[in-house]
């Protein structure tokens, strides 16, 4: 801001009269007074750039928006100007972002994908030799294992980052305007850490949805979570596994992590029953006994988990694996909010422990077309059971619409969408006129 200068003495005309008298001295403006003055004196606006013409029209609007909600978060106007200048869309990000699977993977198909051998093998070598681990697993309460599996899913155990800028990534995923508010704030993120002088913009690269380093790391999470576990000044995730693994176990440590409790166990159900009570109560393992629902593997529950609330799921049906859920689980849901991606984590790191395998193997199933997904949606919504949508996502509220008619109609209440249940909705929707 331009600063008035006031003149500490004033300068008087030249009076030789002996009757005139002496000049007066004025002494300095008090420092309040100056402050009043310079309160009153509005502002210049921070001089930022305009940014460059990319030639699509949709994202320059949005990039001119966007520059006023960057300043107003305290990103400097160099680094704003320098960082956007010449900056284009990227059309792969936005395929990539509106593209809905055709085909969605069974849940048995896909962690028979995730717990494979070669995995297994590197996961326990890398749990035995990665430095510091021991001292990451102390200090967190999260088991190295537990660690393996999220290193390998996130990255492949650091093998597959991404290589898109982040900075491009997260401005096409803003100006398309499906997630603005979440995208631009990543995309803040990624202002500060490179404003903050830790990385330059030519390391934050990662996944086209903005996820960076050998455990995928969005830009909030990172400024949030991320760890220089090796002292060196850097929280560096992409070329340090010491810091990766401690930001995971920071991330999942803050996530509630147990330290000492499991994630999960194999359960079994007597015949005959209640499976409208998956995704339901959360019970310690004995009330679920006295209902039947036992250890698979017959094995007595830790002093810790015999004490822990659990939820028992059924992800590929009743005629499926059947899991008690400990909070845990819910932990590395809170990394990626899915089922299957946690019994991913949780399943590999059991067998990376030395685990047995599930004893109910996952039985064939069929995948669902997006077509089929929606007309079971709103064959359901016809009905009377509403699935929150008809998007073609099968999430909880689908679920349990599905459970609540499956309940009316005498099946078996277990929430799974085979083929089967696709026709016999649509058949009931079609023939009450739906």
């Amino acid at each position: 801001m331009r600063r008035r200068v006031l003149p500490a003495f004033l300068a008087l005309a030249g009076c030789a009269s002996p009757v005139v008298p002496p000049p007066t001295l004025v002494l300095p403006v008090a420092t309040a007074a100056v402050a009043a003055v310079e309160a009153a004196t509005p502002a210049a606006a921070p001089s930022v750039a305009p940014p460059t013409a990319s030639g699509d029209m949709i994202f320059d609007a949005w990039a001119s928006e966007f520059q006023g909600r960057a300043l107003a978060a305290g990103i400097k106007p160099e680094i704003l100007s320098r960082e956007m200048a010449g900056l284009t869309p990227d059309p792969r990000v936005a395929g990539l972002d509106s593209r809905q699977p055709e085909f969605s993977k069974p849940v048995g198909d896909y962690i028979k994908g995730v717990v494979t051998a070669d995995r297994i093998a590197i996961g326990q070598r890398r749990a035995a030799d990665t430095p510091m681990i021991g001292d990451i697993e102390n200090r967190f309460g999260v088991p190295r294992q537990v660690l393996m599996g999220v290193w390998a899913m996130e990255s492949g155990f650091g093998s597959i980052q991404g290589d898109l800028d982040n900075v491009r990534s997260l401005a096409t995923l803003a100006a398309q305007g499906r997630r603005r508010a979440w995208a631009e704030g990543e995309l803040i993120a990624t202002f500060q850490i490179i404003q903050s002088g830790e990385f330059s913009r030519a390391r934050l690269r990662g996944s086209w949805a903005g996820a960076m380093g050998q455990t995928q790391f969005i830009p909030t999470t990172f400024l949030s979570t991320a760890v220089d576990e090796d002292g060196d000044g850097k929280r560096d995730i992409w070329g340090s596994s010491t810091d990766a693994l401690a930001s995971a176990a920071n991330l999942l440590a803050k996530a509630g992590w147990v330290r000492g409790q499991g994630w999960a166990r194999e359960v079994t159900a007597p015949p005959g029953f209640d499976f409208s009570l998956t995704e339901g109560p959360k019970e310690v393992p004995a009330w679920w006994a006295a209902k039947g629902v036992r250890p698979a593997d017959g094995k007595p529950w830790s002093a810790n988990d015999a004490a822990a609330e659990t939820q028992l799921i059924a992800p590929a049906g009743a005629n499926g694996p059947l899991f008690l859920l400990l909070p845990n689980h819910f932990a590395i849901r809170k990394y990626n909010n899915s089922i299957a991606y946690a019994l991913g984590v949780g399943l590999l790191a059991d067998r990376v422990a030395g685990g047995s395998a599930l004893v109910k193997p996952w039985p064939q199933e069929t995948p669902l077309s997006l077509v089929d997904r929606m007309t079971a949606q709103r064959a359901l919504a016809a009905l009377g059971f509403s699935p929150g949508g008809s998007d073609g996502v099968v999430g909880m509220a689908t679920r349990k619409a599905l459970r609540d008619w499956q309940k009316a109609r005498g099946l078996t209440a277990d929430g799974y969408l085979s083929a089967d249940m696709v026709r016999r909705l649509k058949a009931e929707a079609d023939g009450a006129g739906a």
